[in-house]
C-alpha cells in the first residue's frame, strides 16, 4: 500500500485518461452505431451492404489488430491524402486520438447491431400511426423510436459499455499513458509489477461497478410504466 500511496499521483493521471478515452470511445461508437444501423434497415442494398460489411470486419479481426492497424496505417493514408491534394501538411496523430479513434470504429460495430435490433424490437404499427397523424421523420424519431428503442438497446448496450472499458487497456500497446502503461513503468522502477497491477484491477473494478449501477438506474427509469411478463 505505501507504494500505492506513493505512486498515487501517476495511477490517477493514467485513470484520468483511460476515462477520457472509454467516454470518447463511446461517443464515437454510438454515433457509428446509430449510421450503421440506419444503413442496415434501410431500403437501399448498397448502404446495406456497406454496413454489412463493416460489422463482418469488426467482428472477424482481432481489436488489438485493427488497433495497430488504425494507429500506424491510418496516419499514413491521411498524410497521403494531404500530399496528394494539397489541403494540409504533415499530420501527427496522437496515441489518444488514434486509441479513442479505433475503440470506437471497433464497438461502433457492436452498437449498429445493437441498436438495429432495438429498432426492429418497435411495432411498425406504432410508426406508421405517427406518419398518418402527419409526424416529421425527426418527431417520430424523438417521440416514437428513441425512447423505446434506449430501452429495448439498453442491456446490450451495457455489455457492450463494460468490454468497452475492459478494451480500453489494449491502447498502452501504441504509448498512450493510459493507466495500465502508468502502473506497468511504475511496477517496472520499483520491481513490484504484481502490486500496481492489482491495483489496475482494483480500479477498473470500481468503473465497472459504477457504471453497472448508474445503467441500471437509467434501465429502470426507462421501463416506468411499461409491464413486465
Amino acid at each position: 500500500m505505501e507504494l500505492i500511496w506513493e505512486y498515487r499521483a501517476l495511477l490517477l493521471a493514467g485513470t484520468a485518461v483511460t476515462i477520457q478515452l472509454a467516454a470518447g470511445s463511446l461517443f464515437l461508437s454510438v454515433v457509428l452505431g446509430l449510421i450503421g444501423a440506419t444503413a442496415k434497415l434501410a431500403k437501399n442494398p448498397i448502404s446495406q451492404r456497406i454496413a454489412a460489411g463493416y460489422t463482418t470486419l469488426v467482428r472477424g479481426v482481432p481489436d488489438l489488430v485493427l488497433m495497430m492497424l488504425l494507429f500506424y496505417g491510418g496516419q499514413q493514408i491521411v498524410n497521403d491524402l494531404g500530399g496528394v491534394t494539397g489541403l494540409w501538411d504533415y499530420v501527427e496523430i496522437n496515441q489518444l486520438t488514434a486509441g479513442t479513434a479505433s475503440i470506437g470504429f471497433v464497438f461502433g460495430a457492436y452498437m449498429t447491431e445493437t441498436f438495429r435490433g432495438a429498432i426492429l424490437a418497435i411495432p411498425r404499427g406504432q410508426i406508421e400511426a405517427g406518419i398518418s397523424c402527419g409526424m416529421m421523420p425527426f418527431t417520430i424519431f424523438y417521440r416514437i423510436t428513441w425512447p423505446q428503442m434506449v430501452r429495448h438497446a439498453l442491456p446490450s448496450f451495457t455489455n457492450n459499455w463494460l468490454v468497452l472499458v475492459k478494451a480500453t487497456a489494449l491502447v498502452s500497446v501504441i504509448g498512450l499513458h493510459d493507466l495500465v502503461w502508468n502502473a506497468s513503468t511504475a511496477g517496472r522502477t520499483v520491481r513490484e509489477p504484481f502490486t500496481f497491477m492489482f491495483a489496475v484491477l482494483i480500479i477498473y473494478l470500481i468503473l465497472t461497478a459504477i457504471s453497472d449501477v448508474g445503467l441500471r438506474w437509467l434501465d429502470r427509469r426507462y421501463r416506468v410504466g411499461v409491464r413486465r411478463t
